[in-house]
């Protein structure tokens, strides 16, 4: 079996996450999370869109984790983040961290709004 090495050129990857965190490339951050192309930090959640809006022009997609399980989102939080231009997928955080980290391997313009689990 060979094995390659994944590189991660445009963003920063999930590499873990557990009750309350979310550890990105290394280091840890408690709470809510926006995971942009040159930021991570803290997301007021729902009722703020504006981190992902902000930086529209540069995403193709949010990934939106809804914590341990999928869950409906706010219909005002989508239709602002589609208003914007973004394509919204909705799945829980541990798969959405999969997901992203993946797309992100291939270089793609992705966003995370991540729910802790």
């Amino acid at each position: 079996m060979q094995l390659s090495e994944i590189t991660f050129e445009t963003g920063r990857p999930v590499d873990g996450y557990g009750p309350n965190f979310f550890r990105v490339a290394g280091e840890v951050f408690e709470g809510k999370l926006a995971i942009l192309p040159q930021s991570c930090g803290p997301w007021a959640g729902f009722d703020d869109p504006s981190p992902f809006v902000e930086v529209a022009k540069d995403l193709d997609v949010v990934f939106v984790g809804t914590g341990a399980q999928i869950a409906h989102i706010p219909p005002n939080f989508r239709a602002a983040l589609e208003a914007a231009g973004l394509g919204v997928e909705i799945m829980n955080s541990p798969t959405a961290c999969r997901t992203y980290n993946i797309l992100l391997s291939e270089g793609r313009r992705i966003g995370l709004a991540l729910i802790p689990v």
